[in-house]
């Protein structure tokens, strides 16, 4: 895995093969933040990254220029991984060790970007549950997305303040935000 853009642009990133993570690819992380890259300003927001895995995603906003980083997982081996990588790049990432619905169901930090990437296997009662909690929790700052990446079999479209999908090979991007109000 490499670093596709900013500071770190080009550096491999070669974890355990031992860690139970399944890296999003340099083809659909390319794609997602060329998307966001039209929308934010990196250095100008707060991420929280769920069922971070290896920390791929977190070390893309990190080399953009984001300095409020939140990785959460629940593997211990992973968030060691995060914080090695993350304090060898002097990223500033902030690695927790937490079952993500249980952060989410305690959580009051609010973010700009909520990026989960949870395993493609769960079931759809565990998909929902993630933009649920985000939205009864007001986890998400009023300007802000919630990405949920899951396989292109797995549609989350029903689910509310769903706004629409991007794919790329095998890998789907769900965007979720506040309902936007008319004057």
């Amino acid at each position: 895995m490499r670093i596709i853009s900013g500071l770190h642009k080009g550096r491999r990133i070669n974890a355990p093969k031992k860690l139970p993570a399944r890296p999003t690819t340099d083809m659909a992380k390319e794609a997602l933040f060329n998307i966001l890259n039209n929308t934010y300003y990196f250095d100008d927001i707060s991420v929280l990254d769920l069922f971070a895995g290896i920390g791929s995603i977190s070390y893309e906003f990190a080399s953009r220029g984001t300095t409020q980083i939140t990785a959460v997982d629940q593997e211990l081996g992973c968030i060691k991984f995060i914080n090695e990588t993350a304090e060898s790049f002097e990223m500033p990432i902030q690695a927790i060790k937490s079952d993500v619905f249980k952060f989410l169901e305690q959580a009051t930090l609010k973010s700009t970007i909520i990026f989960a990437d949870p395993p493609y296997a769960f079931p759809i009662e565990e998909f929902s549950k993630i933009p649920e909690l985000v939205f009864e929790n007001n986890l998400l700052e009023d300007d802000g997305v919630l990405i949920v990446e899951h396989s292109k079999h797995t549609d989350i479209s029903h689910l509310e303040n769903y706004n629409y999908s991007k794919s790329y090979g095998g890998n789907m991007f769900s965007f979720f935000s506040h309902p936007t109000t008319e004057d």
